[in-house]
């Protein structure tokens, strides 16, 4: 049966640092072509979706005859090599563990994925098509999962990020918001005509802890407590001898179940119309920013169930159930209207300088998987 550690390995030796978060990074080209050509040698149908140059998604899909599809999830880019300890592009086997950048974050999964989907299609097509996306930019915005479900979808999905061999059922979302508040420049001089809008800002931070620790009181979501706010950059000034005309303050607002986009823009808002209407001068001016969109799956949904029994079976007890407190593709498809769920390997390292998955986990992920598409698509 098809091995994933050969195919990890490979993957591994593969260049794939997102440019977006460090210019000059290789892009996911080099392994796209590499899983491209694993699954069409195998008899998937390939497609390769690439509306951004260098940057593409592979979707590999195996025809079935109507039954329930299903997709597998995992994303080919990697951080940057930073600090890495050894040779980050040197696949290294130890201990029952292998080393290298992205082998956790997550090489493991997409090997895992890919191998479980040829398992599971060794003997010919099942009922319902099986899916494998191998996607780029899920470390900077998800543009390659956004660009494969313009094309594609399935009755259930499993996102193969790093879980510990535990099942993630929901997790955090997040929205950005920049906050200019307003002065008045002057000469130093001159504070009869200026406003200092660096000092007017201090007043929005300090309400902006007061929020946090409402926010950390108010109990939140049953697996992952409250949604969290803080100042993430800050900057204005033009000199030592200048009212500044303005101060920028970028905040973040990670979301749980049951908050949405204009629940929280409208919280922040009442932080800052309270400030107007009590601070003398105080003026501002708000931009939303990025937002996704927190995540929950359906304990009752048919993929919930089959990836759950086949854990089970598999780990010999039932799997911890999880939630995490960072954003994955998961929201994405299920924005899309995919019922999904993530499910992945042990290891550790993650963005950090020494990187490793275990392997034993791997194979027992490719196990899970495989009997999951068989059973989900029978």
């Amino acid at each position: 049966m098809p091995d994933p550690l050969p195919l990890l390995e490979r993957l591994i030796a593969v260049d794939s640092v997102n440019p977006d978060l460090s210019p000059g990074g290789a892009g996911e080209s080099a392994a796209a072509d590499l899983c491209a050509r694993w699954l069409g040698e195998r008899g998937f149908e390939v497609h390769r979706l690439e509306r951004r140059p260098g940057r593409p998604s592979v979707v590999a899909v195996r025809r079935g005859a109507g039954g329930r599809s299903i997709m597998l999830n995992g994303h080919l880019d990697t951080v940057a090599y930073g600090t890495y300890d050894g040779e980050p592009l040197v696949p290294r086997v130890e201990d029952g563990r292998i080393y290298g950048r992205g082998a956790f974050d997550m090489k493991s999964g997409v090997a895992a994925m890919m191998a479980a989907a040829a398992r599971a299609t060794e003997g010919g097509p099942l009922r319902g098509d099986v899916i494998v996306a191998c996607v780029a930019d899920e470390e900077h915005a998800s543009s390659g999962t956004e660009e494969v479900l313009e094309s594609f979808t399935a009755d259930g999905a499993v996102v193969v990020e790093p879980s510990l061999l535990e099942v993630t059922l929901a997790h955090k979302g997040f929205a950005w918001f920049d906050i200019d508040v307003l002065g008045r420049a002057a000469h130093g001089s001159r504070p009869d005509l200026g406003v200092d809008a660096i000092a007017k800002a201090g007043h929005f931070l300090v309400a902006l802890e007061a929020l946090g620790r409402r926010l950390a009181h108010a109990g939140g979501h049953r697996l992952l407590g409250p949604g969290t706010v803080h100042a993430s950059l800050i900057q204005g000034g033009e000199g030592p001898s200048t009212y500044p005309a303005a101060c920028r303050i970028t905040v973040e607002r990670r979301t749980v179940p049951g908050e949405t986009e204009q629940g929280v823009r409208d919280e922040l808002i009442g932080v800052l119309d309270h400030l107007a209407a009590t601070v003398t001068e105080f003026d501002y001016r708000l931009r939303p920013g990025l937002y996704r969109e927190p995540f929950e799956a359906d304990p009752d949904a048919p993929i919930t169930r089959v990836l759950l029994r086949e854990a089970e079976r598999a780990l010999g007890h039932p799997p911890v159930i999880r939630a995490e407190p960072f954003w994955t593709d998961c929201a994405l498809l299920a924005r899309a209207g995919i019922p999904c769920l993530l499910f992945g390997a042990d290891g550790g390292g993650a963005h950090a300088d020494t990187e490793w998955a275990d392997l034993a986990s791997v194979h027992r992920v490719t196990e899970v998987l495989a009997a999951t598409v068989t059973s989900f698509c029978s």
